[in-house]
């Protein structure tokens, strides 16, 4: 059972990542204008930024590879957009907004600490590499 359980992780939490990427994909507009009005610099550039680290990181998380380092990058993403986008903590819906940003964070740093798992392209690549270097070494 634990050898199924940082796949099964990772998808629960790079699925709404990439839903979300998928959503402001196709909503530029509205996206950038809440970007402008939470006071952020260069909405379109913010824009690319979320779009490509929601999509892409979790594309990359489900798919298990590189995922110290996308984990690591979506996780700073989280504490980033709580504190920019959710930050009205005498609203308690807000408040609940940012404690789910800090959770996911926490989620996604225990990946960046323990690694992708057995049933991963991290995991397969790692075990290629091997054999290949076992193998120039005779």
């Amino acid at each position: 059972m634990n050898r199924y359980l940082p796949v099964i992780g990772r998808v629960l939490i790079g699925l709404p990542f990439a839903m979300s990427g998928l959503g402001k994909l196709a909503a530029f507009g509205p996206t950038t204008s809440m970007i402008a009005a939470a006071g952020l610099p260069v909405p379109p550039i913010a824009y690319i930024v979320a779009v490509a680290l929601e999509l892409g990181g979790g594309l990359l998380l489900i798919a298990g590879y590189q995922v110290r380092y996308v984990a690591l990058a979506l996780a700073v993403f989280c504490v980033a957009a709580g504190v920019s986008f959710h930050n009205n903590f005498a609203d308690q819906n807000q408040m609940i907004h940012f404690l789910k940003n800090v959770m996911m964070a926490g989620g996604l740093l225990q990946i960046a600490a323990f690694g992708a798992g057995a049933f991963s392209l991290d995991n397969r690549l790692s075990k290629g590499a091997a054999v290949g270097s076992a193998a120039a070494a005779h």
